[in-house]
Parts: C-alpha cells; structure tokens; sequence
C-alpha cells in the first residue's frame, strides 16, 4: 500500500505524469461493464479474454493519438455515455447488453414514461455519476491546464496498444470457432453496442420510408359472407399483461373476478409473443406479417387497412401516446384514429367506442383498442378505488419494494379484467354480429425468481415476458351463423400459438380472404396447424425458434412453462 501512494505522488509531481494518471483513471472506468458482463453473461473464456484486451488496446490508442490527454479524453466522452447507459441497465436488468431494441425505445418511447421510469432509477444514476462525473471534471481541468503527455509516453502507449488488441484480436479465432456468431459484434463490448447502434439507425429509416414502400401494397381481400345485419369487429391489444397474473391461467390471486365469472370466453392459453417490446411487438400484431418474415413488415399495410378494403369503418383507438414508430403508421391507415388524453384509463377506450357506435347508426364497423394496460408504473394505470391489493404506493425498482410492485401489477390486471368485462357487455347488448379478440404484446418480470429480473425488453427473455394473456368471445348471432368458427377456436384453446396468429384469426373471424391470410394459423379455422413451430424476433430481427438456446432462456424459465402446460417444440 506504501509502495502504491508513493507511485501516486510520483505520477502527479509532473504535468506529463498527471496526463498519464488521467488516461489510466479513463481506461479503468471505461472497462467496468466490460468485467461485469465477463460475470454476467454466458461468454467462452476466449471471448471473455478478447472483450478485455481488445477494448484496452482500442482506448490505448484512441486517448494518444493527441498529447493533452484533457482533450483526448473529453472527445471519448461518448464512450462513458455507453458505459453509464450500460450500467444502467445492469441495474434494471442484471445482464445484457445494450439492445438494438434500447436505442429504439430511446426514440419511441414517449417523455411521459421515460419520466416514471427514470425516477425510480435514482441508485443508477447516482451509481454512473460517481463513477464517471470525477474523471470527466478533471478531464476538464486537464484540458483548461493543457496537461499533455511526452512523446516517448504516446509512442510507447500506441504500440502497447496495437500490441494488447493484437493479442486480443487472436483470441477472436478460437473463439469464433467455438461460436456461430460473431464474437466481436456480439460479445465485445463497446463494439457490440455499436453495432446495435448501427442496426436501430437502419431500422428506423425503414419505418420513414414505410409510406413510400407501402403506398402500391393491395391485400387483394374479399368476403366469403356478408350478413344483412350489423357487424362489428373488435381488436383489442393489451399492454404488458402477462399470463401468470392472470388467476384464469391459475394466478392463485382473484386478478380476474369479472372476466371468471363467464361462461361465453374462450381463453387462450398457450399464447407466446413474438417479441418483448413494444414497438416490435404491435406492428407484428397489426399486420400478416410475422418473426418469420419480419422484412416485409416494412411493405405492407395493417389490419386498418384489409378491414376498410372490404367494407367496414374502420377505428383506432388509443390509450398510449403517439411515438414515432411503426405503429403509429399503422395506426393511420384507419379510417378514423383517436388518442385519449390524460388520465388514460383504459375504460376511457370503452367510452370513446360508444361514442362512436352511437352516433353511427349503421354501417359495419372494425375497431383497434390500443391498451395502456400494465404499463410501468402500474398504480398509475387504475384509478384509487381499484387498489384492491395493498399497500400499492411505493413501486420504485428496488427489490426490496416487491410486495407494493406485485400488488399495483395485480391491481391493474384487476382493472382490465373490469374495462374487459365492460366491453363485453357492452357489445353484447347491441344484438350484432360481433368478435371480441383481446391479447396482450407481451409480458413482464416482477422480480419472480432468483434472478430478480424486472420489468420488459431485455435481449435475454424469460417466462413471464413471453406468455401473454389472450381471449376471446362471440356474440350469440356470431355463434349461431358461425359455429364451426367457434368450435374451432374452443378446440383450439390449448393449442401452441404466437402473436402471428392474431392478425389471421381476427381477418378469418370477419370472412376476410387474401393471399396474405395464412389460414393455418387463424385459431377459428378447422384446418389449423397444431404443430407449426413457434419463433420469437430477437434484438437483431432474426428469427429464432422458442426451443433454441440463443433465445435466452433458462431451466427456470422452462419449468414454468411446463408448470402451466406448455411445450416449447
């Protein structure tokens, strides 16, 4: 310890010395999420040994390429920035790194929420700001006091730089070989956060030419039969509504007092989502498109569309904010969109439908429902007289607040479970032919296991974040013209579904054909396909079969599925 604060006072005697002290400092900091993600992520030892060097050797080089090491390190700058981001996300999540699907939700995700979220993630941010705020306020000081390093010091700092990389760069080849991806692009941080950088920028210039790439794009949709009597279609996409808190899916709390109660829904229990976010996940609801063949979202139109191709008005309604993402685009092609203002409780959506039914007398009618659902913070998502599980107040992401997580969580499933019921009743008084389809986008951890993972989007998915709530129910003059239809769905019940289905399901409900309508997965068909494979669209856009490894998932997460009957293959 002597020996180490007599080499410290050695460093800052001379300006040279204290240049260097400040590159050493930047390089440490700079590599803290490298050694966490050595810990927290499943890497090969080569991996683990390139993601250290190869980094090392980069910031080696970066900071010496000019003397005044105040400079060099103010202009790197951007690397703390990804380094704070990724802590960050530590915090919430506990492993990962920066998705693709992070830097997305930077741009989509409205000031509202990213408000609540960043205020209940004050030990991050206090933990980044003492981490990084003391380097970056010398970094200024050595700047202001043009502190520089000799040039025997930048010579000997660039060629031990090329040499650590180098050595760095030649553990990617065992480690290449030992993997089927590219290490460097997915294991070696801040290459790979880069890269998804790079990805998330390309995908939204996608979505700004959407228009343009979508303005030619026809279903070709026709009817097979028309009732004489009014119809109306209702889609109702839930938010972050998962499964096993729903007590229909055997949640041993009464979540579902209401929706329980009936006997003309059919619950559908085996329903996995197709991807973990939000803004991935509604578009793939909102189109024929799937995981599958995810490309061609960016070429063809939505569920607004085919509805009003063949002879319904079309609505959509919504209880979140527009965002700038795919789904507002899709939002669009209705005939008539409207966003509800604050406090956006869901049964504003059932009032705003009345509204509407009522002042058009006739004509068949298709309606989207863009939920708000269990969005965090979940005790802003009911009104007081829902807190029926209490205490609910303190929803702050820190484990030790579960208990109050939990109990606002299950109050806003609660309070769907009502806004459900409400619709249900209400379209069932209108004597129509009417389909009610309702499934949520994807689910959410609540700190469930060991892991204490928390909230959604996370590269790596579990259990809860993939097994959604889903139903439906039938009027009585739709059951009666229809029969094979609802059978097929109450036969169907079980049987293993993703989100794809939605969009194909609903379209065959209203006798919509099209060459884009995969009839082997609509859940009212008699000829679905039991045993077509499941995939989910992971932080790249590929899609990966829910049975392979690189998904993420753990013996944990595959032991609740089986918990509640579900298979994977």
């Amino acid at each position: 310890m002597k020996r180490l604060t007599e080499f410290l006072k050695w460093l800052y005697k001379a300006p040279s010395r204290k240049a260097l002290l400040l590159l050493i400092a930047y390089i440490a900091v700079a590599m803290i999420p490298n050694f966490i993600l050595a810990n927290t992520e499943q890497y090969g030892w080569w991996s683990i040994i390139a993601g250290i060097l190869i980094p090392i050797g980069f910031y080696m080089i970066m900071l010496s390429v000019i003397r005044l090491t105040g400079a060099s390190t103010l202009i790197g700058v951007w690397i703390f920035i990804l380094c704070a981001f990724q802590i960050a996300l530590l915090f919430l999540w506990g492993q990962s790194i920066i998705a693709t699907d992070m830097f997305t939700n930077l741009i989509t995700t409205n000031p509202g929420e990213a408000s609540e979220l960043l205020s209940n993630l004050s030990e991050a941010i206090f933990t980044v700001c003492i981490i990084y705020g003391p380097i970056l306020i010398y970094s200024i000081y050595a700047s202001h006091k043009h502190f520089r390093i000799t040039k025997k010091m930048q010579r000997v700092l660039i060629i031990s730089g090329l040499v650590v990389g180098s050595i760095g760069g030649l553990t990617l080849i065992p480690a290449r070989l030992l993997s089927k991806e590219s290490v460097f692009l997915n294991e070696v941080f801040p290459a790979n956060v880069l890269y998804n950088l790079n990805l998330s920028i390309s995908n939204h210039f996608k979505v700004k030419q959407y228009r343009e790439n979508t303005k030619s794009f026809s279903y070709r949709a026709t009817r097979s039969d028309n009732p004489r009597d009014r119809e109306i279609y209702i889609y109702i996409i839930g938010e972050a509504s998962r499964a096993a808190s729903w007590s229909m899916y055997g949640y041993d709390r009464d979540t579902n007092p209401m929706l329980s109660q009936r006997n003309d829904i059919v619950l559908l229990h085996n329903t996995l989502t197709q991807s973990n976010t939000t803004h991935k996940s509604v578009p793939l609801m909102l189109t024929s498109v799937g995981a599958h063949n995810h490309e061609e979202i960016y070429k063809r139109t939505g569920i607004a569309n085919i509805f009003e191709d063949t002879g319904f008005k079309t609505y959509f309604i919504s209880n979140q904010t527009q965002q700038g993402a795919l789904v507002d685009l899709l939002a669009d092609q209705a005939d008539e969109r409207v966003y509800i203002g604050a406090p956006r409780y869901d049964i504003q959506l059932l009032s705003m439908m009345k509204r509407i039914i009522e002042s058009e007398k006739d004509g068949d009618l298709f309606f989207i429902l863009h939920c708000y659902g269990s969005h965090y913070a979940y005790n802003l998502r009911y009104p007081e007289e829902f807190a029926h599980f209490k205490p609910d107040n303190n929803i702050s992401i820190d484990i030790e607040n579960k208990e109050q997580v939990v109990n606002s969580y299950d109050n806003s499933i609660r309070y769907t479970d009502m806004v459900l019921n409400e619709i249900i009743e209400y379209i069932d008084s209108l004597d129509v032919y009417s389909t009610l389809l309702y499934c949520a986008d994807h689910g959410e951890d609540l700190y469930d296991d060991e892991r204490d993972r928390f909230l959604h989007a996370s590269p790596t998915i579990t259990y809860y974040q993939v097994h959604v709530a889903s139903m439906m129910w039938f009027s009585d003059k739709y059951r009666q013209r229809y029969p094979d239809r609802v059978a097929a769905v109450e036969t169907n019940n079980w049987s293993p579904i993703t989100t794809y289905s939605m969009f194909h399901t609903m379209c065959d409900a209203a006798s919509i054909n099209s060459p884009y309508i995969d009839k082997k997965v609509a859940l009212t068909n008699k000829e679905f396909d039991k045993h077509a494979k499941r995939y989910y669209l992971d932080d790249h856009n590929q899609a990966v079969a829910f049975d392979r490894k690189q998904i993420g998932m753990t013996e944990t997460d595959k032991e609740k599925f089986r918990e509640h009957g579900i298979t994977l293959l």
